[in-house]
């Protein structure tokens, strides 16, 4: 039996097997992922795209951004197309190689047919010996070897044994584990090189590369925000619960991203010190006396200034303030993502109990509209019919000089042909074909709420303290399928599709007297158990407070206004039942099939069909991507897409009961989940469920919730599956003195 043998083999089989297989491991996934692609456009949509002047100049300076993008592709079609023409000749040589090792048969290489005669075995030998033979011109040292082992594997009778039994004539060979490294690693001259190399590699290059990541990597939050602005963002909101708006712009522009000292990317020209000045002197209430740190620091100062011009729409120098505009313009979406995170969390700190401050709603609503007001360069208060091309502050007063003003993009949208033309008027037909383009492409949103409690024996009703999932369906549409469409509502309030989900509205009216109420606490955080009222009379519950130091609330807050007089109550309820036959509806019927069946098991079925229709919403919620729908921003240096904010609040006592969910798939269809706990005493209730969009102005909705609470049903004290009959009581009192443990005496006994 042949022995074992382990040698370096770099000019082997096994050498080349691991380059080829290493090579395979690095170009597959390479040309998968890093091979320039020119993406395709799709006729239909390329000809829905805007083509005012603006839109044409983003698209410049977005393409002038990359300036080497095409030599950098180059470079690397370079070195994929290399890797892969080196794939290609090493798969060819080990092919050659393995053949000519495995297909050894002597006949083929003499030219012979088998089973032919000593004699023509010694003539083909001699024969092309003369030709093979090293010293001759024409030799060929491998091949004359070859030649040479087939010819006494055919007359040698003990080399023709081995041939016909191992494959070889020289016999069975000793077994090669190959090492697929070249021999010079281990040779002694060589060992200071290999070991100086090893210590390059793993004890300054690796740790070098690990810690610059670490170094980075920890400055940075899970939005790729600056810890500093994260912890700046924490102070300020803290400090002012009830936020403004201009007081939350003004917070934005002192971000740390917008520091030269935090933020390399940023370039500070000895030009600002003309240019700045000269641009505040333009701006009125900026707000540069301020003394507080960091706001009153040159670089926020800088920033709000910039910001401001980019509301108004100002033309900045193009080679200076132009520059930095377009930078931090487009920083400033994920820094405003970052604060509505603070706020949310300062809100949960402060139901913990663990600052004193609660935040507002109007805090957070104040953060999300910047979102829409950076993206299409425009202050909240001016009309949303700006966001469309060619229209400006002097067109509006064709939108509004008529006998039913236009306010809304929905109300232009529902207008027929002709009269939309004849607004548009100002316009040549290009010019409103573009605008048509754009208003036919804006979002309008189908918005309906199902409420249920999950693992609950009744899903449809809501008891004291119980978690309420709040189910939120949406559904996109195109603004151009409203064209001329008057049946549509208005949906900045909350009635929008009040017979699509059960849930009742009211007016603006009623919506701004909730506003009004700011300071009071939630009615179920001041409410106490009292005995129940008669009809028509309202309970005058004590004020209970939501953290140690609250805000003081007027004089009018005793009244708990979310309990309405008698006659809203009947509508609320009528309204309400509607809700809960539609929201819950499956519940009910799949609550009626399974008291019809009979059979126990058919019951465990059913409910754990529920259960695993629960888990797969789960998962489906799960992993969204952020693609939906390019948004027409023209002032905004990047391509943005739509995204959207869903959450609940009180109006009435002005807080937020939901983490706000961010939605950035909505493409056709969306599913979310929202929980809160529902109020500790019973009554009937109104909550606001809110989707606010981060790219358009005055795209906002509000769809109230009426929860009729109900109070929890008593602990039972007893139970059919507690019942124990006189057998089994009698077998657990004789098992009751055997232990379930083995003991060691019964072990020695064994």
């Amino acid at each position: 039996m042949g022995g074992q043998k382990f040698e370096y083999d770099e000019s082997g089989a096994t050498y080349f097997y691991f380059v080829l297989s290493f090579l395979a491991l690095i170009l597959v996934p390479a040309t998968f992922y890093y091979w320039p692609r020119k993406r395709k456009e799709d006729p239909a949509k390329q000809a829905e795209q805007c083509q005012c002047p603006q839109c044409k100049q983003k698209q410049i300076i977005i393409e002038q951004s990359q300036p080497y993008k095409k030599v950098k592709n180059f470079f690397i079609m370079l070195a994929i197309i290399s890797g892969w023409v080196l794939f290609a000749v090493l798969a060819m040589k080990v092919s050659q190689f393995d053949y000519e090792m495995s297909n050894f048969d002597p006949y083929e290489i003499l030219g012979l047919p088998p089973g032919a005669t000593q004699a023509e075995i010694k003539k083909s030998y001699r024969k092309q010996s003369l030709i093979l033979h090293p010293d001759k011109e024409t030799g060929d040292e491998k091949a004359f070897m070859r030649l040479t082992k087939a010819y006494q594997a055919l007359t040698d009778d003990e080399a023709r044994r081995n041939w016909e039994k191992y494959g070889n004539p020289d016999g069975p060979g000793a077994m090669s584990f190959g090492i697929a490294l070249p021999s010079w690693i281990v040779e002694k001259e060589n060992s200071v090189w290999v070991l100086g190399l090893y210590a390059l590699v793993f004890m300054v290059a690796l740790p070098t590369a690990v810690g610059t990541w670490w170094y980075r990597s920890i400055r940075y939050s899970g939005e790729q925000v600056l810890l500093d602005t994260t912890q700046m963002y924490f102070y300020f909101c803290h400090k002012t619960p009830s936020m403004p708006l201009k007081r939350a712009l003004m917070i934005l522009a002192a971000s740390c991203e917008f520091d030269k000292r935090h933020n390399s990317e940023i370039i500070e020209r000895i030009t600002d010190n003309e240019e700045v000045p000269m641009l505040l002197r333009e701006l009125p209430n900026l707000g540069e006396k301020n003394k507080e740190q960091p706001l009153c620091r040159p670089y926020s100062i800088k920033a709000r200034a910039l910001l401001h011009a980019h509301l108004l729409r100002m033309r900045l120098p193009q080679d200076t303030l132009e520059v930095d505009r377009r930078y931090i313009v487009s920083r400033c979406p994920d820094l405003i993502v970052e604060m509505v995170n603070c706020v949310n969390q300062l809100i949960a700190l402060a139901y913990a109990r663990r600052i004193p401050r609660l935040p507002t709603i109007g805090t957070i609503e104040n953060v999300m509209k910047l979102s829409p007001m950076i993206v299409q360069g425009l202050w909240e208060k001016k009309s949303p019919l700006l966001q469309l091309p060619y229209i400006t502050d002097d067109h509006l007063k064709y939108f509004v000089n008529r006998k039913k003003p236009i306010k809304s993009l929905l109300q232009l949208a529902q207008l027929t042909g002709e009269e939309r033309r004849h607004i548009l008027r100002f316009l040549n037909d290009k010019q409103y074909e573009d605008v048509m383009k754009v208003l036919g492409n804006m979002p309008y949103i189908h918005f309906q709420v199902n409420t249920e409690v999950i693992d609950d024996e009744n899903s449809t009703v809501v008891t004291a303290g119980a978690i309420v999932t709040v189910t939120v369906f949406l559904r996109r549409t195109n603004m151009k399928e409203l064209f001329g469409d008057t049946s549509a509502k208005e949906k900045n309030t909350t009635k929008d599709d009040e017979e699509g989900c059960g849930e009742t509205g009211e007016n603006d009216k009623n919506d701004k007297n909730d506003k009004k109420d700011s300071q009071k606490r939630p009615v179920w955080m001041k409410q106490k158990k009292h005995a129940p009222a008669k009809k028509g009379k309202k309970p005058a519950p004590k004020q209970v407070k939501v953290v140690p130091a609250p805000v003081p609330a007027p004089a009018s807050a005793d009244k708990p206004k979310d309990r309405e007089p008698k006659k809203k109550d009947e509508e609320g309820e009528e309204s309400d039942e509607g809700s809960s036959d539609e929201s819950g509806s499956y519940s009910e019927e799949s609550g009626d099939e399974s008291r019809d069946k009979s059979s126990p098991d058919a019951e465990d079925d059913d409910q754990w069909e529920k259960f695993q229709k629960r888990i797969q919403k789960r998962e489906r919620l799960e992993g969204r991507s952020k693609s939906s729908h390019p948004v027409h921003c023209p002032y905004f240096p990047l391509e943005k897409q739509e995204y959207w904010w869903c959450y609940i609040c009180d109006r009435k006592s002005n807080t937020l009961l939901t983490a706000p969910a961010h939605v950035t798939a909505l493409v056709d269809t969306h599913e979310l989940q929202l929980r809160f706990t529902a109020p500790r005493w019973p009554g009937l209730y109104t909550f606001a469920c809110c989707l606010r969009s981060d790219s358009y102005i005055k795209m906002e909705q509000e769809q109230d919730m009426k929860l009729d609470v109900k109070a929890a049903a008593a602990v039972p004290a007893e139970h059919p599956q507690w019942d124990i009959s006189d057998s089994d009581s009698e077998n657990n009192d004789e098992g009751a003195n055997e232990s379930e443990f083995t003991t060691d005496d019964e072990v020695e006994e064994e």
